[in-house]
């Protein structure tokens, strides 16, 4: 396993940071990007790997891959239009870890070539797929790591949902990465939900005033999610604080009932919330507990995604403490979403406790059920992140 493909294959998202002065769609982003200087800022921010575009159409050359190169130590992915084994050789030299190929642009046989090839230099190959064919072709060629990209390269749109169902489709034992389209944390989270191993982040940084922390903000967990949403005002309240996700609650026994799922940003993903049984609901994920007698809910829920679980919800019991909760939530499997009792002031305390993917707030955040207070929404969401 090379180091490229190692480093995407830790536990948790993974985020490629990518080096680009210009786009073909977009025009100028960075003019004067310095990719060594970004490369290690881009280490210190929490990248796993950082990719550089080495094609003059993105103001790129192989200098910005050895300038990279020589001022950090993570894995580099070089970026660019290629078909043959002497250009392969040539980004190794200069410093690469992987290489990008394009499966809209080689045969099977040429790709294969390309694949051996760039192994024997101890190189990792990034095979780029942008529709379901292209996925089954890399999926048939046993292609170890595969990219899904959103963008479509003629017309330069970006379909977010039709590459996450890609992803989702894609084989558990490939390292996938989600590419193109990720400016806020949401999009990372949905793609890690639908199963990519990575995002490849190249705009959204080129255009922030600080890329560094820009890609600090969009892998930095816990995730922050509020719920009891009954009202558009209270959505944009939500969303305006920098929530992540945003709870409508459709069980019938809550006054907080909510009258649909509401619209929701794009920064945002929207979270239908059932007791006993999950019903039809036009929600990126569900949130769904179980019955209890005499009880509007039982304890603890799960998080789905297309009816799958993705998450843990470690929860209170209704209407009720329990001193050993963060204990009981600490000792969770896998994505861990907290909830029950949560506030801005004790938020920051249950996160150092438990290291949550998310928390989750509701009633804490109310100035009457189901109307939320905007103060304690943005104190709540300033607290957790």
């Amino acid at each position: 396993m090379g180091r490229f493909r190692e480093a995407l294959s830790r536990p948790g998202l993974a985020a490629i940071a990518e080096v680009k002065r210009r786009s073909p769609s977009a025009g100028d982003l960075r003019p004067d990007a310095d990719p060594a200087d970004l490369a290690a800022r881009f280490e210190a921010a929490g990248a796993a790997a950082v990719s550089i575009l080495v094609d003059e159409r993105f103001g790129g050359s192989l200098a910005d891959l050895a300038a990279a190169r020589s001022a950090s130590k993570l894995p580099l992915l070089a970026k660019g239009f290629f078909s043959q084994a002497d250009q392969l050789a040539e980004l190794r030299r200069a410093g690469a870890d992987a290489v990008l190929l394009l499966l809209r642009d080689l045969t099977d046989a040429r790709l294969i070539q390309l694949i051996r090839f760039a192994h024997q230099l101890s190189m990792d190959a990034l095979v780029e797929a942008h529709d379901a064919d292209e996925l089954v072709r890399a999926v048939a060629l046993d292609t170890e790591v595969i990219g899904v990209n959103a963008r479509d390269l003629d017309t330069f749109a970006i379909d977010r949902g039709a590459a996450l169902e890609l992803v989702a489709s894609a084989p558990r034992d490939r390292v996938i990465v989600a590419e193109s389209g990720v400016t806020a944390r949401a999009h990372g989270a949905a793609a890690e939900l639908a199963g990519a191993d990575a995002i490849l982040v190249g705009s959204a940084l080129m255009r922030a005033p600080d890329p560094a922390a820009k890609l600090r903000e969009l892998v930095a967990r816990p995730l922050v999610k509020v719920c009891g949403l009954t009202r558009e005002e209270d959505v944009a309240a939500a969303a305006e604080a920098g929530a992540d996700l945003a709870g409508f609650i459709l069980a019938r026994e809550t006054p907080r009932r909510a009258p649909a799922v509401l619209p929701v940003p794009d920064t945002v993903l929207s979270v239908a919330v059932f007791v006993g049984e999950a019903e039809a609901a036009d929600a990126d994920l569900v949130q769904l507990y179980p019955r209890q007698e005499g009880k509007v809910r039982g304890r603890d829920g799960v998080l789905l995604r297309d009816g799958e679980q993705v998450a843990t919800v470690a929860d209170l019991p209704w209407q009720e403490e329990d001193p050993d909760h963060l204990v009981r939530a600490r000792e969770v499997e896998g994505r861990l979403m907290l909830a029950g009792g949560l506030g801005p002031d004790n938020v920051v305390r249950a996160i150092a406790a438990t290291r949550p993917w998310a928390v989750d707030a509701s009633s804490s955040l109310e100035a009457t059920p189901g109307v939320k207070d905007h103060e304690r929404v943005r104190a709540f969401v300033a607290a957790a992140r």
